[in-house]
């Protein structure tokens, strides 16, 4: 009866799931680099990408369909700042336009909850895109000086013996 909302709420797992593999992958690199405050937005997101993989899996389980955990993508290997940021907003836009018509299919499908998970997910999306778009209009307003601002901080912070993350 609700095989389709069990397909896309398949699809937003594996959606999800690669950007938390996407997430943790820039959280490492950032890191490495001393970008902590990016490292710390990243993390923070790809906890929440978990939460939502969570729901999504519980719905699934209710309407008595089969979790797939499965990626719908391979972890691209970008290590510039920008190009991360732009990579994460890119995602978060994706998912909330793809996540808003799965949101209507449901409806259409006298399947109002899942719906109504879809709409949930749609505006934490679109609260990633957003610290995501601010972070990149950081980088353009302040250019270099934006991350080595950020690296100079982690460096303060681990010689006075902070926990840094």
């Amino acid at each position: 009866m609700h095989e389709k909302s069990i397909e896309l709420l398949n699809k937003a797992v594996a959606d999800e799931l690669s950007a938390v593999h996407q997430y943790m992958y820039f959280h490492f690199h950032c890191d490495d680099q001393g970008y902590e405050l990016l490292a710390g937005l990243f993390k923070r997101t790809a906890i929440e990408e978990m939460i939502h993989i969570e729901k999504l899996s519980e719905r699934i389980l209710f309407l008595k369909g089969e979790v797939e955990m499965k990626a719908s993508e391979e972890v691209k290997k970008i290590h510039d700042v920008e190009e991360m940021l732009k990579l994460a907003a890119q995602m978060e836009i994706d998912s909330a336009r793809s996540y808003n018509l799965w949101a209507n299919e449901c409806s259409a499908n006298a399947d109002s909850a899942s719906k109504q998970i879809f709409e949930e997910l749609v505006a934490d999306e679109e609260r990633h895109f957003d610290q995501y778009d601010t972070e990149l209009e950081n980088m353009r307003k302040f250019g270099d000086r934006y991350l080595a601002l950020q690296s100079i901080e982690r460096s303060k912070n681990v010689a006075m013996g902070r926990k840094t993350d």
